[in-house]
C-alpha cells in the first residue's frame, strides 16, 4: 500500500512537474481527484529543494551552520509563502474569480515543488563558487561577497521560472484574470528577503 502511493505520488508530481498547466486544469474541471498524499508528495518536493540548497549556503560555516542555514532557508520559504497565501484567494475572489479554494492551493502548491525543483539544480552553481573560490582567494570578505552575488543570481532564476510557471498556470485555470495573481509572487519574495536577512542566510560565514 505504501509503495503503491509513493508510486502514484512520484507520478502526480512528475505531471504537475512537466505540465503544470494540465495538472491544475483536471483538477479544476473535476476530471480527478488527486488524493492527501499527492498534495504532500508537491509540498515534500519544495521544503527538500529549499532545505538542500540552504545547506550548501553555509558550507564555509562548518557542519553547525550547514543545518542551520537548512532549516532557517526552508522556514524563511514557508512562512512567506504560507503568509499572502489567503489573500491570493480572497482578493481574487473579491475581484469576480471563481476558483475553488483548493484549486488556488493546488496552483501555488505545483510552483512552490517547481521552484524546489530549480533549487536543486541550480546546488551545483552554489556548491561549485562555495568551495571552489576560498581555495583561491585569501581575502574573506571579497568571498563572502561573490558567494552573495552567485545566491542573488540563482534566487533570481528561480523567481522568473516561478512568475512564468504560475503565470501560466493560473492563466489556464482562470482566463478571464490571465496572469494577474502573480502579484502574490512579488509579496512572498518580498517577505523571503527580509526574512533571509533577518535569519542571517546572506551573511556568509568564511572560516579562515
Amino acid at each position: 500500500m505504501l509503495q503503491s502511493r509513493l508510486r502514484d505520488s512520484i507520478v502526480h508530481v512528475g505531471q504537475a512537474l512537466r505540465e503544470p498547466e494540465e495538472f491544475a486544469l483536471r483538477w479544476q474541471r473535476d476530471e480527478v481527484q488527486y488524493t492527501w498524499w499527492v498534495w504532500l508528495a508537491l509540498f515534500l518536493t519544495a521544503g527538500i529543494g529549499t532545505t538542500t540548497y540552504g545547506m550548501t549556503m553555509g558550507i564555509l560555516g562548518g557542519p553547525g551552520q550547514i543545518l542551520w542555514c537548512g532549516f532557517s532557508h526552508s522556514m524563511a520559504a514557508l512562512i512567506s509563502w504560507v503568509i499572502p497565501l489567503p489573500a491570493l484567494y480572497i482578493l481574487n475572489s473579491l475581484s469576480g474569480s471563481r476558483l475553488r479554494a483548493s484549486t488556488t492551493l493546488l496552483a501555488a502548491l505545483v510552483t512552490i515543488s517547481w521552484g524546489g525543483l530549480a533549487m536543486i539544480a541550480s546546488i551545483p552553481v552554489n556548491w561549485f563558487f562555495t568551495v571552489a573560490i576560498p581555495d583561491v582567494v585569501t581575502n574573506p570578505n571579497w568571498v563572502r561577497h561573490l558567494i552573495r552575488f552567485v545566491n542573488f543570481a540563482v534566487f533570481t532564476g528561480v523567481g522568473v521560472a516561478m512568475f512564468d510557471v504560475f503565470g501560466r498556470v493560473m492563466a489556464a485555470i482562470d482566463p478571464s484574470r490571465g496572469r494577474t495573481p502573480t502579484w502574490w509572487l512579488v509579496v512572498v519574495g518580498t517577505i523571503g528577503t527580509e526574512l533571509f536577512y533577518a535569519f542571517g542566510l546572506f551573511d556568509f560565514i568564511v572560516k579562515s
